[in-house]
């Protein structure tokens, strides 16, 4: 099952479930359902709200896509997404290269958090900010969707404490992540979590969830690889994190992105005004975002 948050045609921010065709949205109320945000509906998740949502995806219920405007699933995050750097073999070894360093594979999970005023909603703008950073990239990637609190998870417990999965595009500014010797600034300006365009449940995919993960800039194909890649998986991660860190539905873990990325080619290739950003996952769809 597919949610998003979308705006309806009185500017009202609403949640609603995707049809089986993914061309309508059928919204909490008209499922008779309370008018939860997404956070919310996380929270009350069950087979009984699964059951008066199920019987209305097919036909001609809700309204179409065209008739609402997305937004990200989750735009206002409750704390900030928590990430992990350099999880795929060859973007790790690209990073090295950028820095002019040796690669070490590491023994233990790179782990930092992501700052969110508001998440980018799928067609919508990635602030250049070319006052501050000249070198703005892009990093498609997986994101979890916890779905129950996770206190000292056991990594054996790990997918059914996972509501589903989105795609959120990790936007760096590689200038501003040098220069300060740590993440969160260059990687957490306003604008830089695009994320959609809706959050598909995990009931969906296999445990584990191996799908490729893609990005186009321009049309042109920059990243591609699959989440099989992983050096460090998804439940160790949750378990990890967990043990200090209480984990609790709605909250998100972007899982790493694959090589391509701007700073990894040959001179590097960073983005600029104009330049149209598509993120992929595998049984999700696109995330489409232009910076201006």
């Amino acid at each position: 099952m597919k949610f998003a948050t979308f705006t309806d045609t009185s500017g009202r921010e609403r949640v609603g479930a995707l049809s089986d065709d993914a061309t309508r949205i059928i919204s909490l109320m008209d499922a008779g359902l309370p008018e939860w945000d997404m956070v919310g509906l996380i929270e009350a998740w069950s087979d009984a709200v699964r059951d008066k949502l199920q019987p209305l995806l097919s036909g001609q219920n809700g309204v179409s896509l065209d008739d609402v405007t997305l937004e990200a699933p989750i735009p206002h995050p409750r704390h900030d997404v928590l990430c992990i750097g350099q999880n795929y073999l060859e973007h790790a070894l690209e990073s090295a290269r950028y820095k002019g360093v040796e690669y070490k594979q590491p023994d233990y999970p790179m782990y930092f958090s992501k700052r969110v005023d508001r998440a980018v909603r799928p067609g919508g703008i990635i602030p250049a900010h070319d006052d501050i950073t000249g070198k703005l990239d892009y990093e498609a990637e997986l994101a979890v969707v916890i779905g129950k609190r996770c206190d000292h998870l056991r990594p054996e417990d790990a997918y059914q404490h996972i509501f589903g999965y989105t795609i959120v595009n990790d936007v760096s500014a590689r200038d501003i992540q040098t220069n300060h010797v740590q993440f969160m600034f260059g990687k957490g300006l306003d604008g830089f979590t695009p994320m959609g365009p809706w959050i598909v449940t995990a009931d969906e995919f296999a445990s584990p969830p191996n799908l490729l993960v893609s990005c186009l800039v321009n049309g042109e194909q920059r990243q591609n690889a699959s989440t099989s890649e992983f050096i460090f998986d998804i439940p160790l991660m949750l378990s990890q994190l967990s043990a200090g860190i209480a984990l609790e539905p709605g909250d998100i873990l972007i899982t790493g992105t694959p090589s391509g990325v701007g700073m990894g080619f040959q001179p590097p290739r960073f983005l600029k005004k104009g330049d149209v950003v598509e993120c992929r996952v595998e049984g999700i769809g696109s995330l489409i975002n232009t910076v201006g």
